[in-house]
């Protein structure tokens, strides 16, 4: 293996460039994730639920900058609780080391996603300005403390934190409880506060207007889910075995969705393929660098079958129209309790083993409290902070909007204009 020496004495050049592609790639996943939510909608909103991934691209990024990065990941205060701004729009971080500039870039990406990945519970009924009021203000409230808790130096569910420093650390590498847990939970309070689409009762369970879009879409995510799994692995030691896990949990939950859906006597189907790849994608993220080749099949096979299940949980209870709740919360929770269960403990590197490899249950309750934290905060706030807004300029539009199209009405024009509306040489 001689070539590795070689590579090796290229790690410290490699890295920061390796983060620099990493961070390109996870914001590539957004416009990847709008046409996936575009393709699953209702034609008569698909540019309203396109445009909410990128204003989350815009509102996240900018508030970030300004304050949101010094609280997930400033000097830690309040037993962990959050994190404090060094300064204003990163004016210390500039001032002091320009070149962790790039890790606040990469960390503002994951909240792009993280925060893009709720519109789709409340996809062809919500207000566009109420998005824009709620994306920095979520963002600020929600987000940047969780993302302190987990992953801040001193956090609280982490060691020198409150909860961390009682019952012990909790691992997620890369955003099964900051990312999707709180996007999954995000998404059920705003889909509660704002109720069920007109005849969401009698609506078709699988009515995408666009199964090209909706492939394209999952392509687009996978792809750039090796930035966000694989962009502070440590090269080479992690690095590979993040990025093989990667493709094997998905591979597996894709084939599970598909039998699954046999199984039950439907037809397997092209969302279900897209939904696998989304589930498998989402149960690895927090235990990439901690699970094995094999374990990362298990963990994605489990996924592809919970989350099978799991979609068709909201009818007649909540309506999450693209079922953010039975992906990436449903998901989010298994991943990040497998890392205890089947987790390789010389991969967690802490001490601790898992239930199943090395009968041990200490990690397994660390994840299980951060789990129950990350639940009941996330949705309690994300809950208080629709409601103040849907009680005061209304979160939802007007019947009569929603029945017209918010495309129309909301952004000046349909997605697709009709047939009779071309150009007679462009028909």
């Amino acid at each position: 293996m001689e070539y590795l020496e070689g590579i090796e004495d290229l790690t410290g050049l490699f890295e920061p460039l390796w983060l620099l592609v990493a961070t390109a790639l996870v914001l590539f996943m957004t416009p990847g994730l709008a046409l996936f939510y575009g393709g699953l909608t209702q034609t008569k909103s698909v540019i309203n639920m396109m445009m909410m991934s990128f204003a989350a691209i815009g509102l996240v990024a900018i508030t970030w900058a300004l304050w949101a990065d010094g609280i997930s990941f400033g000097e830690s205060a309040a037993g962990g609780l959050f994190g404090i701004p060094g300064g204003f729009a990163l004016y210390d971080t500039f001032d002091t080391d320009p070149s962790a500039l790039v890790e606040v870039g990469f960390g503002a990406t994951f909240a792009i996603i993280t925060t893009a990945l709720i519109s789709g519970a409340i996809a062809d009924r919500a207000k566009f300005s109420a998005w824009m009021i709620f994306v920095p203000v979520w963002l600020t409230l929600v987000y940047a403390p969780l993302a302190h808790w987990v992953w801040g130096d001193g956090g609280l569910l982490v060691e020198g934190g409150l909860i961390g420093d009682a019952v012990g650390e909790a691992v997620d590498f890369a955003g099964g409880l900051v990312v999707h847990m709180c996007a999954g939970l995000a998404a059920l309070a705003l889909a509660l506060v704002i109720g069920p689409r007109r005849g969401f009762d009698k609506l078709d369970r699988a009515t995408p207007h666009s199964l090209p879009l909706v492939l394209l879409g999952a392509s687009i995510l996978w792809f750039g889910w090796f930035g966000f799994n694989v962009g502070e692995a440590a090269f080479p030691d992690e690095s590979g075995l993040n990025v093989i896990n990667t493709i094997l949990a998905p591979a597996a939950a894709l084939v599970a969705w598909l039998i699954t859906e046999a199984v039950r006597g439907k037809k397997p189907s092209a969302v279900g393929a897209a939904s696998g790849i989304v589930a498998g994608l989402v149960g690895i993220t927090p235990a990439v660098a901690f699970v094995s080749p094999m374990g990362a099949i298990v963990l994605g096979l489990v996924a592809g079958v919970i989350c099978c299940f799991a979609v068709d949980f909201k009818w007649g209870k909540y309506d999450d129209t693209l079922d953010v709740v039975g992906l990436h919360f449903v998901a989010g929770l298994w991943g990040t309790i497998a890392i205890a269960l089947f987790g390789r403990a010389e991969l967690i590197g802490d001490g601790r083993g898992s239930v199943l490899l090395d009968g041990e249950f200490a990690l397994l309750g660390a994840q299980l409290v951060a789990c129950v934290v990350t639940l009941v905060f996330t949705f309690v706030a994300t809950f208080i902070i629709g409601m103040v807004i849907h009680k005061t300029i209304g979160f939802r539009v007007a019947p009569e909007v929603e029945d017209a199209g918010i495309d129309v009405v909301a952004h000046g024009g349909p997605a697709y204009a009709a047939a009779e509306e071309l150009p007679a040489e462009t028909r």
